[in-house]
């Protein structure tokens, strides 16, 4: 049973969230309403001064993610404050609460038991973000699982939770490791007590298999010895297992024919990008959370290329069946602008990333170039088809069946809840079909900017056991 504390300063107990080997974590109340997570780290702190290595080194962490909050990012849950507990000496890190279900409650009946295409590209996107997020300042989560990331029913934005394993010693970790539950989601090195920006990727991608395939690769039958020694040796030299086939034998009986033929569709991008993660050496996988995201964009932005390529190829193929003039030119039209727009949203960080008062380049020069040839070839492709409509003859036949186009304005989410504001992402519209099965275009939009909160709380509070 986890012990009961009470935290002074305006920090109060609420009771335990949940328990394990890496710590655990409590709900509190800070100043009335203000609710928070309190994560308590379980290797105590004998002096609070440099002397003692741990506390040396949970400072260093420390440190570390504050950086993580002095750019607020939408899909990372902000640390609010850390300390030693007066009784006991137990490191702790207090972090905002999000209200909401997190992935593995998602999975669980009565919701389905695979996440839709377009729902698995959601998370994708924001998942990566966050991690391009924290990898920029250096840290490393080092626990991402699928109940470290939860759905905020406020915002529509999946969150990246818990980051107590960051702020612990290489020597804590190890032992942290042996005792937790989670090794179905560990990189191989991790058994080793390393921890890489490579080994976040290796999660992320047993995350996205799970989220398709309904289990991960390497299941946990019980908690046995036995059957925790076959995860680790999966992870370290079993191939992976058929993610289609999996995901086949899991699709849900209440789909109709026509959406588990359409949701077996996986695009072949996503399934390169969630292999490669999954690479046994660290070295073969993205190099960081940068790289990832970097991937899924070029990735994206390349299917809706093919996308409107085969559109305009079939619509020029069965021009006859349209009335002379009739030409719907709206969707290239939108999806032009949308690049356009995609771009100068780049190109103004990267501008601001260049004043005095900022070192880093927010954009780099493979995804610029991408998104300035997709603006191109997009207007080459407009400019062809309007030249096409205007010389076509005009004795072609007619036909006055009108042409109904999918209303792709619903949005709707798992099943058991909802949320207050729009799903915002650049990839997560990125539509691969509606809930009937019918193809939709691509469509993307850059992220909103989160506006800049560098205020991190720094309270000195004092916990009683």
């Amino acid at each position: 049973m986890s012990k009961v504390f009470t935290i002074t300063e305006g920090l109060e107990n609420m009771g335990a969230l949940r328990t394990g080997g890496q710590g655990s974590v409590y709900k509190g109340r800070r100043f009335g309403p203000i609710i928070t997570a309190v994560k308590l780290l379980p290797t105590p702190v004998h002096m609070e001064n440099t002397e003692d290595k741990n506390f040396r080194s949970f400072q260093n962490e420390v440190e570390k993610l504050k950086k993580v909050n002095e750019e607020p990012n939408p899909n990372v849950v902000k640390i609010l404050n850390s300390g030693i507990t007066e009784s006991g000496s137990f490191p702790f890190i207090e972090m905002e609460f999000i209200d909401g279900p997190d992935l593995e409650d998602l999975l669980k009946e009565p919701q389905d038991p695979i996440f839709a295409i377009k729902e698995v590209i959601k998370v994708a996107d924001h998942l990566a973000n966050a991690l391009a997020h924290c990898h920029k300042v250096s840290v490393k989560h080092g626990d991402i699982k699928s109940n470290n990331v939860k759905f905020n029913l406020h915002t529509g934005n999946y969150v990246l939770l818990d980051f107590g394993l960051s702020a612990m010693s290489d020597e804590q970790r190890r032992t942290s490791i042996r005792h937790a539950g989670a090794i179905e989601f560990m990189a191989p090195e991790q058994s080793e007590g390393q921890m890489l920006f490579e080994t976040d990727v290796y999660s992320y991608g047993v995350i996205l298999y799970e989220l398709l395939a309904g289990q991960v690769p390497f299941p946990l039958t019980d908690n046995g010895q036995k059957s925790r020694n076959d995860v680790l040796v999966g992870h370290l030299e079993l191939p992976v297992p058929d993610i289609l086939g999996l995901r086949k034998q899991n699709l849900p009986e209440n789909w109709s024919e026509a959406k588990k033929q359409h949701e077996m569709m996986v695009p072949q991008w996503l399934l390169q990008v969630i292999a490669r993660c999954l690479e046994k050496l660290p070295q073969n996988r993205y190099a960081d959370g940068v790289k990832l995201q970097e991937a899924i964009v070029r990735s994206s932005i390349a299917e809706a290329g093919n996308y409107y390529n085969s559109s305009i190829v079939q619509d020029t193929e069965n021009s006859g069946l349209m009335p002379a003039g009739a030409a719907d030119t709206s969707l290239l039209q939108m999806e032009n602008d949308r690049l356009q727009t995609l771009l100068r949203n780049y190109q103004e960080e990267a501008a601001d990333a260049k004043q005095p008062d900022s070192s880093v380049i927010v954009i780099s020069k493979p995804v610029f170039f991408v998104l300035v040839m997709s603006v191109v070839l997009m207007a080459a492709f407009l400019s062809y088809y309007l030249l096409f409509r205007t010389t076509e003859q005009p004795e072609r036949r007619s036909r006055q069946d009108q042409v109904t186009t999918p209303d792709t304005t619903q949005k709707t989410g798992r099943k058991g809840y909802a949320w207050d504001k729009k799903r915002d992402s650049a990839i997560t519209d990125t539509a691969y079909g509606d809930d009937n099965g019918e193809t939709q275009p691509v469509q993307l939009k850059p992220v909103p900017q989160a506006q800049p909160d560098t205020t991190v709380m720094d309270l000195d509070t004092t916990v009683h056991f």
